[in-house]
């Protein structure tokens, strides 16, 4: 029999609904703010079973808070998924149909590049040749800047990748529908986009530039750690998170910046965000 949520589940619970994903530096500290609050026993290494305690009653709603890595700086993350509907139909109370086609065709471009990116100039060139109905450049525009802010992709410098939550909540849905192009890191095992990856032809083993970075710390003569060839890449370094306000004090700011409640279509194309 699974054990009844507390007080301290519960706020952790609703902080998570509301923000959707969050890095494991703010677990950690709304963990400790959560317990302390309502004076539940607090264990800094016990997070894991804490969230355990919440994914036994989330289990029949078919959720889940799971743990991933982010693909750019290899950071720890907490999402809250949907376990029920493991493809792009999830978004479908947020999404138009034409809008949902566009989704696919990038996560089509970035899954087919070399780097785990689609230009924003590709994207643009696949709104004019949508089945549903075509989007507009000013409308297409708006649709990124819309999935960018509900998390479901980045953008740096006019090129966009799948988020770290999108990777989490649809690892299953990318594995299955690219099961040809897709590979999984090396080192980590989870999906590889954007990666380095061995040039040995015999080899070609993918590894997130996260691990390649913790993998070949310190090493003078990188080697693959599958074929032992030269591993040709340039190294970069372990990322360094910017120094912050202490976890206790970012806890207390638990329901910043928000992940954005499904709404219907039309109420979406009310409402213009920024």
């Amino acid at each position: 029999m699974s054990r009844p949520l507390g007080e301290s589940h519960k706020r952790f619970l609703q902080t998570m609904m509301v923000n959707g994903i969050i890095d494991g530096a703010k677990a950690r500290a709304l963990h400790r703010h959560c317990c302390e609050t309502h004076g539940a026993h607090y264990a800094h290494d016990k997070l894991d079973e804490f969230i355990e305690v919440i994914n036994a009653q989330l289990q029949p709603m078919f959720m889940q808070i799971r743990k991933g890595m982010s693909e750019e700086d290899g950071l720890q993350y907490h999402a809250l998924v949907n376990m029920a509907e493991t493809d792009v139909t999830r978004m479908s109370t947020d999404y138009a149909d034409n809008e949902l086609e566009l989704f696919r065709k990038t996560m089509d471009l970035i899954v087919d590049s070399d780097n785990g990116t689609a230009s924003s100039t590709d994207i643009l060139n696949c709104a004019d040749s949508l089945q549903t109905k075509k989007l507009k450049k000013r409308e297409t525009e708006h649709v990124l800047n819309r999935l960018v802010q509900d998390k479901w992709l980045n953008e740096k410098n006019g090129d966009y990748s799948l988020s770290t939550r999108c990777i989490m909540e649809m690892e299953q849905y990318i594995r299955m529908l690219y099961q040809d192009q897709v590979k999984v890191c090396h080192i980590c095992h989870n999906v590889a986009l954007q990666c380095q990856m061995c040039e040995n032809p015999t080899c070609g083993i993918k590894i997130h530039t996260p691990c390649v970075a913790r993998y070949f710390k310190g090493r003078t003569d990188p080697r693959c750690p599958a074929c032992e060839d030269f591993w040709p890449h340039e190294i970069p370094d372990v990322y360094r998170p910017p120094s912050s306000q202490s976890e206790t004090q970012s806890a207390a700011k638990e329901n910043t910046a928000p992940t954005p409640t499904p709404r219907s279509t039309a109420q979406t194309r009310r409402t213009r965000r920024s």
